[in-house]
């Protein structure tokens, strides 16, 4: 069955100064500008390429049209999404290049119900279609700040390992096992504390995942989605650029325009202190704290990863001695 997406059904989720060169899969010392719509604030150019996307991985046999034979380009034609949609042609065509400033809220669902998008896929074109009306210059945003209650919150959970991170996959806050858990994030002051830029740029994350690629789409995926809520975070803007400029893998998973959320399932590391870690995780957004996601790790009961997981805890508790940063609310400087 097609998804119904309006926004009274959907949940709305609430996320440079460069160092010492540093590689990684994908990654590239000099390379050539991305184009606008990677570096930029180009709604158009996103819209457009978000539902050409969606069109391409429909067959005419998924939605129940007849193939009319050869096709130039994979996909539904224009005109077919038109008929699904019970819009013309010509309007749906205006639409995909990116005219969606005063569509109403019954086309869109007409829209995301002929091109079968998932729930994520439907908030993510509402919130293109929100991004482009005219507003104001954005005020730039303070640095997110995890508060003391949410921190004593996070250090009670002595047997999870939970942290809070933004939409742009920056890691603001922790508790001892979900420091220990990402020291090779937050132990580099290059990564800045952010989840993508060890990914796609420290050659020690092909080790730490062992599905790699799936970790690398997935963190692109986020980010894609965040760009949707918060296309003029500047912030956002420029963490993309720079993975954009120096990782191929970024890019091409950039251009890919998939989007997703990330609410719950089970994540393998492999540590480099303890070995194999298959973990559950469980993510909730902050109704306290707009725009700051809390996710916890846990460990089947009686398993290796169990057991991993515990001499994790001790690794933690020995990094703690005096002398040792302490772990915790981190800054992510200026």
């Amino acid at each position: 069955m097609p998804v119904l997406c309006s926004p009274n059904q959907l949940t709305l989720l609430g996320t440079r100064e460069e160092g010492r060169g540093y590689g990684g899969t994908g990654a590239t010392s000099h390379s050539t500008t991305p184009s606008r719509s990677v570096v930029g604030v180009d709604l158009r150019a996103d819209i457009r390429d978000f539902l050409v996307t969606r069109r391409a991985r429909l067959t005419p046999e998924q939605v129940g049209l007849p193939n009319t034979g050869r096709r130039r380009v994979p996909g539904l034609r224009r005109e077919e999404v038109a008929v699904l949609a019970g819009v013309s042609p010509e309007w749906y065509t205006r639409l995909e290049k990116g005219h969606i400033s005063g569509v109403s809220e019954d086309v869109l669902d007409a829209v995301a119900r002929a091109l079968r998008l998932s729930d994520i896929e439907c908030e993510h074109l509402f919130n293109l279609a929100r991004s482009a009306k005219p507003v104001r210059t954005p005020r730039r945003r303070n640095s997110p700040v995890v508060p003391e209650s949410l921190q004593r919150v996070l250090d009670s959970m002595t047997t999870a390992a939970a942290f809070v991170r933004t939409g742009r996959l920056d890691i603001v806050g922790t508790n001892a096992l979900a420091r220990a858990l990402y020291s090779p994030v937050l132990d580099d002051p290059r990564h800045r504390g952010n989840l993508a830029r060890f990914d796609f740029l420290d050659p020690r994350a092909a080790d730490f995942y062992p599905n790699y690629d799936a970790a690398l789409s997935v963190a692109v995926a986020l980010l894609r989605t965040e760009s949707g809520r918060n296309p003029r975070d500047p912030e956002l803007i420029n963490l993309v650029g720079e993975l954009a400029t120096r990782s191929e893998a970024f890019r091409v998973r950039w251009g890919a325009h998939d989007v997703r959320s990330h609410r719950g399932g089970v994540k393998e590391f492999n540590h480099p202190a303890v070995g194999y870690l298959e973990l559950t995780y469980d993510s909730m957004e902050l109704v306290a704290a707009p725009g700051l996601t809390l996710t916890a790790y846990t460990a089947e009961p009686h398993t290796l990863s169990a057991d991993n997981l515990g001499l994790l805890a001790s690794w933690a508790a020995s990094r703690e001695l005096p002398g040792v940063d302490a772990v915790g609310r981190l800054s992510l400087g200026d």
